[in-house]
């Protein structure tokens, strides 16, 4: 009970997350063992099914639990020792970078573009999704919030610019490689401790277009997505024998 109670305070996803990696390794379930249902976990924990859910999928990630469908979850074998484990995260971080790059190459022409074809009524509804956004990321620095919820926000804004550049063809790309960005960006809010706060840039973003200035545009976005990207390389540089 100590450990459910603990449970209800701070980001959620991270706790559960902690609290079935302690479980797992101090032997509460064997390897090859069938973990409790996400029922009886979120019961046990005191928290929401869509949190233990989540937990589960980042311990998948990282090699500890093994997810069969039509099965359940079950643990695996003891984890890597720690260099091999530096490296996963070294191979995770790569892959987000590798994302961003993507990403940015999308996001800077789609706010240039948008700098100009942007509509007085565009702006109010972008307004109103920066609003939206800025609220849960509020609430997710306060109390843990809904990552997932913080992030469908935060790339529903996005989604919008790149709409309203008028070009069908990058609105394709960047919906095409959103299910990755959406499960990249959900990881990192739920597990990294240092993302760097973003929130001016996107309102320099949303002021540039407002103006009708491509320049203010693009620099915003390149500083919000670098921000981001200078996590990742700061990573290696720390782990980097």
């Amino acid at each position: 009970m100590a450990e459910t109670a603990r449970l209800r305070h701070g980001p959620v996803v991270p706790r559960v997350d902690s609290a079935l990696r302690t479980m797992l390794a101090e032997g509460r379930w064997r390897p090859g063992e069938r973990l409790p249902n996400e029922v009886a976990l979120a019961a046990e924990l005191g928290v929401g099914r869509s949190s233990v859910r989540e937990a589960v999928r980042l311990l998948a990630h990282d090699g500890l639990v093994e997810v069969r469908h039509g099965s359940g979850t079950y643990a695996a074998e003891p984890p890597a020792p720690a260099a091999d484990g530096d490296m996963r995260r070294l191979l995770r971080r790569a892959r987000l970078r590798e994302v961003y790059e993507v990403r940015r190459a999308l996001e800077v022409e789609a706010a240039r573009l948008a700098a100009g074809r942007l509509r007085p009524e565009d702006i109010g509804r972008l307004r109103d999704r920066l609003a939206l956004r800025d609220r849960l990321a509020l609430r997710e620095e306060r109390t843990g919030g809904d990552p997932a919820a913080f992030v469908d926000a935060d790339l529903a804004f996005h989604r919008a610019v790149v709409e309203l550049s008028g070009n069908a063809v990058l609105l394709g790309l960047f919906t095409s490689v959103l299910p990755v960005l959406r499960a990249a960006l959900v990881e990192m809010v739920s597990y990294e401790t240092a993302l760097p706060d973003v929130s001016c840039a996107h309102a320099e973003l949303l002021d540039g277009l407002a103006r009708g200035d491509a320049d203010a545009a693009i620099a915003a976005t390149v500083s919000h997505l670098e921000a981001v990207m200078e996590l990742f390389d700061s990573e290696k540089e720390v782990a980097a024998p």
